[in-house]
């Protein structure tokens, strides 16, 4: 108080010196003050305005006062009284106070200086936080367009109004003239002068070190400055971060206090409260986008240059930690040094009435605030990349895409992608380092990509292999955010402080950066809730060194400032480079569609999907018009298919053995018994796998039948492979087979032939049977012996040596044969050492087995053109046979036989076709709709049976459509919420 009541004494004694030394009444203008009573008078005068505002420090005592014009002060005639003596004391006085003009003069000068010299320093001392200008939002800058400041301005009270409010400093002066006993030497005046200017100094006046500059004799005074302006430094940088930290906590609560109102709103929308249809998000538009483009083929002439948010980093580096942080939940497996991240994970955020989330292509929502639904989408993300991963792969480009929503989220499209190794270890495969390497570089090379490069804080970043191929992708930094993560067991461990600067700010390796950041995420409990891990970070924060000692700025730290930061930064990329996109798609569009025009001008344009759908109807019409075969069809290529695959065992095994006996009783008893020995083993399979066989060929001939000028080949290898995959899942009823065997079993049992027509046709069925193995017995003959004479002369053929062979063998053996008609179907020992002794006699070296089987062939021959001979004798036999061949030398248990062989085949026709129609063919048609379906499923099979430039140009053309389709509806409300 007492410097005070000398600095107001001072104060009024300079004033009232200055206005009777001047002669006027009135207040002297502003501009004729020293420097001391302006800065007193304003502190805002405009020859006082600096290029910054002063910075306020905690020493500094501010007021509503120090800006406003003080009254003007009228000085009370000091009234001195009656002097006994006289002396000259007035001269005295006058000489000291002359002094006292210079001392205050040059005080104002050099404390002028060093003001300005102090406010330098402390200019010097601010960030220059120009590079960071794209963290404020953009509506900070644009605040004059909604906010009409110089109304708010005129609103305010006038200096005059608020000066109303400072004390009467006249009454203060009146009081002061108490104290003139106090001046009775101008030693004391000079002293209260002194005295007024530490008082100055401590309202912290622009000219608060004038005074002290110009006492050289104060030693103690220099050396008081001098500590408490360390002081005031230090006291300076401390109140600063306290500041920016009670700040920070002010916007975690407002942010807090938005997402709860914000949810709120959206959940009284998400039930219709206010019956308006909710639009799609902006960010939910455009992950759509990036959705379709995620399918988009590499080989289409536009190339991807959309902007999202590339997460890439050193495995084990933090880079899931950093993106559940952001996201606010922790939704990614986990695994201690296992590779867990084996395919890139493509996550939108969003804002939402509920913190949710959803894949693509599923309709399930994983409530995020449920422990179950986050273990199960855990799980369910794993078991994906699990699937993408192809059999000798540890990593797979197939993206997964996951939505997000949540209140408070920051709207942006990040992309988690595998961690960086260096070395390849045990269980991985070969080519995974170069995988990995080809993955990233083909995300980090979009030129509008944003690169969040993580880095982990607690190792040497001389180790890191990311930071190499970011600054490769982008050299001049100019979409890159450097991440560093586990900064708190970085500040433990690391010796030096100064290194954690020098990784942030890239001094230690050669990587620049669009901005650093510094984050914890967490204390490595995988157990550990957002909710705590957030806690533990600003607590590590508030409190560590590295923000005390200003090597991190405030806004560098924590994960919720990297979010808003990495939105913001998205969102400006976006606005910027969407509509040169949205152009270059505009311009693919038009040279699709022309080229599309001058190759197929009268064809729709119809894209892999469409043209599946159009061969899918076409397939199954096909399958239809299998029921629509007529009952008499099926059982004739039935009946023909089933001989055909029977016949030979019912000539060989069954007719010529039973035939060769000689005789009527023997013949009919082992013709019972073969043919009962074969409906028991093969006949009953034999006839299923006919019809099954008769199915295929029926439906193939449906399938692959051209349909004149409307076929279209494009289908021809879809329609094969959906074919082979139908019939190779259809089995024929077990069941079948077992009745059938009853029924077969009952046709050869029954031997009445009713009339002569049934008769006529055994005859025909067994001569065209017996004429076809002549033939076939015939061709292997001449195959055996060679071309005859006719065919030498007029074909220029010769027979070779065993050809001659056989040819004098067979020439021997018919004639054996015309001296014995009736010769049995085996050769004698003697028999054959007679040919072979006749052979040698004429120059023929023969070897018994050949003998023999020329002999079967030759006999062969020879029996069934007896057999023939006999079915033409047998034509006019059903007479006798009526009368069961009594008193007739006439036989024909053959024809018999036959007829018993053709109604087995004719009923056995009749019941598959019944099965074939009844059950067969809706079996078949229901595995062709279930293989359909599967290949719908499969986009892969369709790309590999739909081929050819007219698909690829229809597929090039319908994707660029739906992208620019999207992007122009994305520009719109783009511009709308603008």
């Amino acid at each position: 108080m007492w410097r005070l009541r000398r600095a107001a004494v001072a104060c009024e004694v300079c004033q009232s010196l200055v206005k009777h030394s001047s002669g006027m009444k009135g207040s002297l203008s502003l501009q004729k003050l020293h420097l001391v009573s302006r800065s007193i008078y304003h502190s805002h005068h405009p020859t006082l305005k600096l290029q910054r505002p002063q910075l306020r420090t905690s020493f500094q005592q501010f007021s509503s006062l120090t800006n406003l014009p003080l009254r003007k002060l009228k000085l009370s005639p000091i009234k001195y009284g009656y002097q006994p003596r006289r002396n000259f004391w007035p001269a005295r006085l006058a000489a000291r106070l002359l002094k006292l003009r210079y001392l205050i003069l040059g005080s104002a000068v050099g404390g002028g200086y060093t003001a300005k010299k102090t406010f330098d320093q402390w200019k010097d001392m601010i960030p220059d936080l120009s590079d960071y200008k794209w963290i404020v939002p953009d509506i900070v800058w644009e605040i004059d367009e909604y906010i009409d400041l110089e109304k708010i301005r005129k609103a305010l009270p006038n200096s005059e109004d608020l000066a109303k409010l400072a004390p009467d400093f006249d009454k203060i002066v009146e009081n002061l003239s108490l104290l003139k006993d106090f001046f009775t030497t101008g030693h004391k005046l000079v002293s209260e002068v002194i005295g007024a200017s530490d008082l100055l100094l401590l309202l912290g006046s622009p000219g608060e070190t004038a005074f002290r500059a110009t006492d050289p004799g104060s030693e103690s005074d220099k050396h008081y400055r001098k500590v408490s302006d360390k002081e005031k430094i230090d006291q300076l940088q401390e109140e600063l971060l306290h500041t920016q930290l009670k700040y920070q906590r002010i916007l975690e609560r407002l942010e807090k206090e938005n997402k709860e109102l914000r949810k709120l709103v959206l959940q009284k929308d998400d039930k219709g409260i206010h019956h308006r249809k909710l639009k799609k998000s902006l960010i939910d538009m455009y992950s759509e986008v990036l959705d379709v483009l995620s399918d988009y083929d590499a080989s289409y002439n536009t190339q991807d240059h959309l902007p999202r948010v590339v997460v890439v980093g050193d495995q084990s580096a933090g880079k899931t930690s950093v993106l559940e942080m952001i996201a606010q939940a922790r939704i990614f497996p986990r695994g201690s040094g296992e590779m867990m991240t084996r395919s890139p994970v493509k996550v939108t955020l969003s804002e939402g009435p509920h913190h949710v989330a959803l894949f693509k292509d599923s309709s399930r929502e994983f409530d995020l605030t449920k422990e179950e639904d986050l273990a199960a989408l855990r799980h369910e993300i794993e078991l994906r990349m699990r699937k993408n991963v192809k059999d000798g792969c540890t990593v797979s480009p197939e993206t997964i895409s996951l939505n997000v929503k949540g209140p408070g989220l920051q709207r942006m499209v990040l992309v988690d992608l595998p961690g960086v190794i260096n070395t390849v270890t045990s269980g991985m495969a070969p080519d995974t380092k170069e995988t990995i390497f080809s993955i990233s570089k083909a995300y980090m090379q979009n030129p509008n990509a944003i690169i969040l490069c993580i880095q982990d804080g607690s190792v040497d970043a001389e180790r890191s292999i990311v930071t190499d191929l970011v600054s490769q992708m982008d050299p001049h930094g100019r979409r890159t955010i450097f991440v560093l993560t586990k900064v708190d067991l970085a500040e433990k461990n690391v010796a030096s402080p100064s290194r954690i600067q020098q990784i942030i700010e890239g001094k230690l390796f050669p990587m620049k950066a669009l901005g650093y950041f510094a984050v914890v995420t967490g204390k490595g409990n995988s157990s550990e809730s957002i909710e705590a891990i957030r806690e533990y970070e600003e607590e590590f924060f508030q409190n560590s060194n590295l923000l005390k000692t200003s090597m991190l700025k405030a806004h560098q730290v924590t994960t919720r400032n990297l979010s808003l930061a990495v939105s913001d930064c998205f969102w400006k990329m976006v606005r910027e480079s969407v509509e040169q996109q949205a152009d270059s798609f505009k311009a693919t569009r038009f040279n699709l569609e022309t080229e599309w025009k001058n190759n197929y001008p009268r064809l729709r344009e119809l894209d892999r999907n469409e043209l599946f759908e159009k061969a899918k109807n076409e397939i199954l019409d096909e399958v239809i018009s299998l029921s629509q075969v007529t009952p008499k069809h099926w059982e004739e290529i039935l009946q023909q298919s089933l001989w055909e695959r029977v016949s030979t065992h019912v000539i060989e095994n069954i007719y010529l053995p039973a035939a060769q006996t000689m005789n009527s009783g023997t013949f009919n008893t082992t013709v019972d018994i073969k043919l009962k020995q074969w409906t028991d083993k093969q006949l009953p399979n034999k006839a299923v796998e006919v019809a099954w066989e008769t199915l295929q060929e029926e439906f193939s001939r449906f399938m692959t039948e051209p349909k004149g000028k409307e076929h279209d080949d494009i289908f021809d290898k879809l329609k094969e492979a959906v074919k082979e995959e139908s019939i190779k899942r259809h089995k024929w009823n077990d069941f079948a087979e077992d009745s059938l065997r009853v029924i077969q079993h009952n046709a050869l049992e029954d031997r009445s032939i009713s009339d002569k027509q049934q008769w006529d046709a055994a005859i025909y069925f067994m001569e065209e049977a017996l004429q076809a193995r002549l033939k076939d017995t015939e061709n292997a003959i001449e195959n055996m012996v060679g071309p005859d004479w006719k065919k030498r002369w007029l074909y220029w053929k010769n027979r070779t040596q065993e050809q001659f062979v056989h040819n004098e063998t067979k020439n021997e053996l018919e004639k054996m044969l015309k001296c014995n008609e009736e010769h049995p179907a085996y050769l004698a020992s003697d028999e054959i050492t007679t040919v072979r002794k006749n052979l040698e006699s004429r120059g023929v070296e023969v070897d018994p087995s050949l003998i023999k089987d020329t002999w079967h062939q030759v006999y062969r021959r020879h029996f069934l053109k007896t057999a023939l001979n006999h079915c033409n004798l047998c034509r006019r036999g059903f007479y006798y046979y009526q009368r069961h061949f009594v008193d007739s030398e006439l036989e024909c248990n053959d024809v018999v036989l036959f007829w018993r062989i053709q109604r087995m085949l004719a009923i056995t026709a009749n019941t598959l076709r019944q099965q074939l129609t009844n059950t067969e063919v809706r079996r078949l048609e229901k595995n062709v709709k279930e293989v359909l379906e599967d290949f719908a499923e499969d986009s892969e099979k369709k790309v590999k049976l739909l081929t050819g430039k007219r698909v690829q140009l229809a597929e090039d053309l319908k994707k660029v459509r739906e992208i620019q389709e999207k992007l122009d509806a994305f520009i719109e409300a783009l511009h709308q919420e603008k």
